[in-house]
């Protein structure tokens, strides 16, 4: 399983690419195969602005739907809106192309209480 070093991630299988004020957020690989075929993806939070674990939108898979967390508090600043037409997107380049919404942080020191990747690993038993 692929699990980038230099991301930062959450209990709840999100990871996080922090570019100076602005943090990347999408799902890990682990997340898109537990879900399975992802065939939408809804983010209706851009412009607005959420703590931390706020729910700022949901992923729906063939088998389920599950709720996307704010990993940081922050502004919802923009969407990957090439996953309205192409969700599977996060099935097969969850690192990349599958990327969900970027937050401008509110509060940067959020950042430290992220898992690091080797933490993550100790989660998913990898």
């Amino acid at each position: 399983m692929n699990i980038p070093q230099e991301l930062k991630y959450t209990k709840d299988h999100e990871w996080v690419k922090i570019d100076g004020d602005i943090a990347t957020v999408g799902i890990t690989e682990f997340a898109q195969g537990e879900l399975g075929d992802i065939v939408y993806v809804e983010v209706e939070t851009v412009d607005e602005t959420l703590e931390r674990e706020e729910v700022f939108g949901t992923v729906e898979a063939v088998k389920t739907v599950s709720d996307l967390f704010a990993p940081l508090s922050g502004k919802i600043i923009e969407f990957n809106e090439s996953l309205e037409d192409e969700p599977e997107k996060v099935n097969n380049d969850p690192f990349g192309d599958g990327w969900m919404v970027k937050i401008q942080l509110a509060n940067p020191s959020e950042v430290d209480d992220l898992l690091t990747a080797e933490a993550y690993k100790d989660i998913v038993g990898n």
